[in-house]
């Protein structure tokens, strides 16, 4: 009993010397809550032994409260069912601190009841999110809430229909308003059918005034007769049942034309023709004379008079038919009895390649050479008395380009031996150190170091110049004609059939791996032991 005594007489002096609602309340509440300060207010959120519960918090809350009951907006969602509130929306951590938080730009707003699609997902969540879209006066005047909106397209977009057609997603879509790629005219009472496919909408759907605002009529059209929105050309004088004569294929498409034996007019429609509109060639009148012996009587020159002959030019259907203006009917023989024959790679070269250079085809002083077609690659490379003219044939045939035929004795360097089964490439063609090829031909030594290593590393030099000829012929690298008895040291004795790298070592020091020849040193010992020390 003492001790119950002292505990109280402790607790009331505490009371007295301190400030009561420091010792029992955390911290300060938010802004967003700071009218419930204070020990008298605890309750109003906390249950006596208890901490912050659920129904507290709804019950100042209605409007999350109602989402919830309605199972409707992200406080319905999986991610908050079964939660208390202060599990997200944490107190008593100061006035300034932001007890909603989350990361907006990670946020599932399909959570909410309403799936970010299109254009939508590319909105600022401000752009929606915004007082004048919020209906509920009391939800208006919060500042950052994200309560209050409903999902109808009106709630943030202008009813641009004025009322007159119903949900706006019946015929858009969350990408562009423009484009209504949604909306089936065949589902309506007057299917689109013929010419009226390629219509656009605004002939038929005039735009009016309603409310003061233009708006284009989608509803209400009359279209009980074609007089609706076309005019009568006869006059009355027909009725007014135009579906008589004409169809919705083409107002000049009548009833009975399709039928019409055009053999009897003494020109047969072939071909392309038939597909050809009355009116493309009957243009004033369909019993009207027409000129019909030539193709130009209706075509024009495609060509521009390039084949006129004496100012006539040929009847297109020398080189097309009616059976389409491409691919055209000029052939390879024929074109061999031009100026300039087509063979070889020539004979497999598309036409474009020669006569569509530019925006229009050329048939006509084309040129006849080749670098009037092909860029000469040996321009300022090669010496002009090898290539006249920049006449190209002199080496390469249509036959193959990659295989020159060119008489190479006429340079002073006759190609003999394995220089004969080389490829031009391999002396006018040498790759530089970084792999390159380089084009040479004037210019180009004769010397055999021009193309090859000197493997000998200058041993056999003269004023600094090597002649490989002296040793080695073009048939064979391998096989040299080197007579060792022309040397200081002459075979014979026990050294005749001794092999030559017996005493020709491979050495390697600064000037490379190689093949030693020339000794300072001719003696024996230079290759046998002194044996009068052993």
């Amino acid at each position: 009993m003492k001790l119950f005594r002292h505990i109280f007489f402790t607790l009331v002096w505490i009371s007295f010397s301190v400030p009561l609602s420091a010792q029992i309340s955390p911290g300060e509440l938010s802004q967003a809550h700071a009218q419930l300060e204070g020990i008298s207010n605890c309750t109003q959120c906390h249950t006596v032994g208890s901490k912050v519960t659920r129904e507290k918090c709804l019950a100042c809350h209605k409007e999350i409260k109602d989402n919830i009951v309605a199972g409707k907006g992200y406080h319905a969602s999986s991610d908050v069912q079964g939660k208390v509130c202060s599990a997200c929306h944490n107190e008593h951590h100061g006035r300034t601190f932001n007890i909603i938080r989350f990361n907006k730009d990670k946020f599932d707003h399909a959570k909410t009841g309403f799936k970010l699609q299109g254009e939508h997902a590319k909105q600022d969540c401000k752009a929606c999110h915004k007082p004048e879209f919020i209906q509920n006066p009391k939800l208006k005047k919060k500042s950052g809430t994200y309560l209050g909106l409903n999902q109808q397209c009106t709630t943030c977009h202008l009813d641009f229909h004025q009322g007159k057609l119903p949900n706006c997603t019946d015929c858009h879509n969350f990408n562009t308003f423009k484009n209504a790629k949604r909306f089936d005219h065949k589902k309506t009472r007057f299917p689109l059918l013929g010419k009226h496919q390629t219509v656009g909408c605004v002939e038929c759907h005039k735009t009016t005034g309603i409310n003061g605002k233009k708006v284009q009529n989608f509803a209400g059209l009359k279209f009980d007769n074609c007089n609706a929105c076309h005019k009568d050309v006869h006059n009355n004088r027909l009725g007014q049942n135009c579906k008589e004569c004409h169809q919705e294929s083409s107002f000049h498409d009548i009833k009975g034309m399709s039928t019409f034996d055009h053999d009897r007019t003494g020109y047969k429609l072939v071909g392309k023709h038939k597909l050809v509109e009355c009116r493309e060639c009957h243009k004033t009148s369909l019993t009207a004379p027409l000129k019909h012996a030539h193709c130009t009587d209706c075509h024009e020159d495609y060509h521009k008079k390039q084949f006129a002959v004496n100012g006539v030019s040929p009847d297109c259907n020398a080189c097309h038919s009616v059976y389409g203006f491409k691919p055209s009917d000029f052939t390879i023989e024929r074109h061999n009895k031009t100026k300039f024959k087509l063979e070889n790679a020539h004979a497999a070269t598309s036409c474009f390649e020669c006569h569509h250079k530019g925006e229009e085809w050329s048939f006509r002083n084309i040129g006849e050479r080749c670098v009037d077609c092909h860029t000469n690659v040996h321009k300022d490379k090669m010496d002009e008395k090898f290539m006249p003219n920049e006449d190209c044939t002199v080496c390469h045939s249509t036959k193959s380009w990659d295989v020159p035929v060119f008489d190479h004795d006429k340079t002073g360097f006759k190609l003999e031996g394995a220089h004969a089964k080389e490829k031009c490439n391999a002396c006018h063609y040498p790759k530089d150190e970084k792999g390159v090829k380089n084009q040479i031909f004037n210019g180009l030594s004769q010397k055999c170091s021009a193309c090859h290593k000197d493997n000998h590393v200058g041993q056999f030099a003269v004023n600094g110049q090597t002649d490989c000829t002296r040793c080695h012929g073009v048939d064979d690298w391998h096989n040299s004609k080197f007579d060792h008895n022309t040397s200081r040291f002459k075979i014979d004795g026990q050294h005749v059939g001794v092999k030559c790298e017996a005493c020709h070592k491979t050495v390697i020091n600064k000037k490379g791996t190689y093949v030693e020849y020339k000794f300072d040193n001719i003696g024996c010992s230079r290759c046998h032991k002194d044996l009068s020390k052993l």
